[in-house]
């Protein structure tokens, strides 16, 4: 379930232009990102308080204030410091810098706008990827053993210093190179996290889901032009339903949005159990845009598929996936598990808050789901993960043409940089899916032309991505594609 963390909050993608820097003046919006560093780096909250206050714009501002501050401090717990080493892009009102993280040495890109008019108050904060410097950056292309030392060490630091907690796994053609756990899955207990500890996926279920209509399209029982209302005749807005087709579901390309609302903020987690109850929630009838004109994330629209898997199946949504997914892939530890039952080995959720007597841990027991569903909040180990990618890519699931249909950008659906059910980068030639929730961060990726597997889940809040962000860098160290390496 791709929710919003308090940090994401923050992290609003400045879109301005990515042009060449002609001149290292000290611009406005310059001289604010150094004053954000700084105070990064400072670490206090009274003066990131003042800070925020004194520099942010009456817009920025409306993003509450906690938002901003845990931005601030989890950028100093996850790097201990940056270091501002040169500008990436500059515009008349956005600057992103290059900057090296003291706890890892990585290189990370910041990017801040300001506005046009003085006293060019900041209005928007973000992360871009970091462009390395062709003198700067790894050219030779490593072997798995030093893939695997590298990654290691790597990982290490981050556990030491309490910002990374959950497994790794890294795998080529199926031979796992790397696979090691860290940290607690419970700290009531001290229990600690094993390569057998079940995480929470969040939005990861989408593939599944996904696979699953692709089974059902390969059998002849559906259509990825099938119109919606052909299964949900009586879905709330029969209009949208006759124009909303299957793919259009499976792209995010149906304008519907996301069921996680005030409704379901407003309520007992207990109510939502069953695919039925969770589309209680998805009664608003309003279509954001016409199918197929525009992309925009959805968790209703994975809702809807599961709904839809119901119905051409006769067998609940859960069943399905277990017998059709799960089994066949010989993914053993994973489910959509309700958590007011009794279960075995699943990490509990974490998320840091940042107050004046130091770092405080929060679970995310009753900010999350009590069970997951066809849009996320499943859960599976790294080694099933992996199960799952042989599988997919060896036809076990559905046939090659299939596996071609979901792993491919659907541009003509105006969904660059999503398939059916799975992202795709395609410069970087990787499919797969991320998941992110309070306390929730997981990732798999699939590097479409070498053959490897990675697989990162944690139980703290966006630390996967230093992890899956060091593997790719590893991985595709010395191919055409720029990473960004040390």
């Amino acid at each position: 379930m791709k929710t919003v963390t308090r940090l994401a909050i923050l992290l609003v993608l400045l879109l301005g232009s990515n042009s060449s820097i002609h001149s290292q003046t000290e611009s406005p919006a310059l001289a604010r990102l150094k004053s954000l560093i700084e105070i990064i780096n400072k670490s206090d909250i009274d003066s990131a308080t003042r800070f925020i206050k004194d520099n942010y714009s009456a817009d920025f501002l409306k993003i509450p204030m906690e938002a901003h501050l845990n931005y601030i401090l989890r950028m100093r717990d996850q790097s201990r410091g940056l270091e501002f080493h040169s500008l990436q892009d500059s515009t008349p009102t956005e600057v992103t810098a290059l900057v090296k993280n003291r706890l890892t040495g990585e290189w990370q890109a910041i990017a801040v706008s300001v506005e046009a008019a003085a006293p060019h108050k900041i209005a928007g904060i973000g992360n871009r990827p970091p462009r390395i410097p062709a003198e700067m950056a790894t050219v030779k292309k490593h072997t798995a053993p030093e893939i695997a030392r590298e990654l290691g060490e790597f990982i290490q630091k981050l556990a030491d210093a309490d910002v990374f907690s959950g497994t790794v796994l890294v795998a080529n053609g199926g031979k796992i190179i790397f696979k090691k756990a860290y940290g607690i899955a419970n700290k009531d207990f001290n229990t600690p996290n094993t390569i057998e500890t079940k995480f929470n996926l969040g939005s990861m279920n989408k593939m599944f889901t996904s696979v699953a209509i692709a089974q059902l399209v390969e059998q002849g029982k559906l259509s990825f032009d099938d119109p919606l209302s052909k299964f949900l005749p009586d879905f709330p807005n029969p209009e949208a339903a006759q124009k909303i087709r299957i793919k259009h579901l499976l792209s995010h390309t149906a304008g519907l949005g996301s069921y996680f609302n005030k409704k379901f903020m407003d309520s007992s987690r207990a109510r939502y159990h069953t695919v039925d109850e969770m589309m209680t929630l998805a009664d608003d009838k309003n279509v954001a845009f016409e199918p197929g004109k525009r992309w925009s994330y959805s968790n209703t629209g994975m809702l809807v598929l599961g709904k839809v898997i119901e119905k051409v199946t006769g067998q609940s949504y859960f069943d399905y996936i277990r017998d059709h997914i799960y089994k066949p892939a010989g993914m053993i530890n994973s489910d959509s598990y309700e958590l007011d039952r009794v279960n075995t080995n699943l990490a509990v959720g974490y998320e840091k808050e940042f107050t004046g007597h130091g770092v405080e841990f929060k679970n995310n027991i009753f900010s999350h789901v009590i069970r997951g569903g066809p849009a996320g909040g499943g859960y599976s180990t790294v080694e099933d993960l992996m199960r799952f990618d042989i599988a997919l890519r060896s036809n076990k699931l559905v046939g090659a043409e299939f596996v071609k249909m979901l792993l491919s950008a659907k541009p003509e659906l105006n969904s660059p940089r999503y398939g059916f059910g799975f992202q795709i980068d395609g410069e970087k030639r990787i499919a797969g899916h991320g998941g992110g929730f309070e306390g929730i961060s997981s990732n798999l990726d699939m590097f479409l032309d070498s053959g490897y597997t990675a697989v990162v889940l944690s139980n703290y809040g966006g630390a996967s991505f230093p992890v899956l962000q060091k593997i790719r860098d590893l991985v595709l160290a010395g191919s055409e594609i720029k990473t960004a390496s040390r």
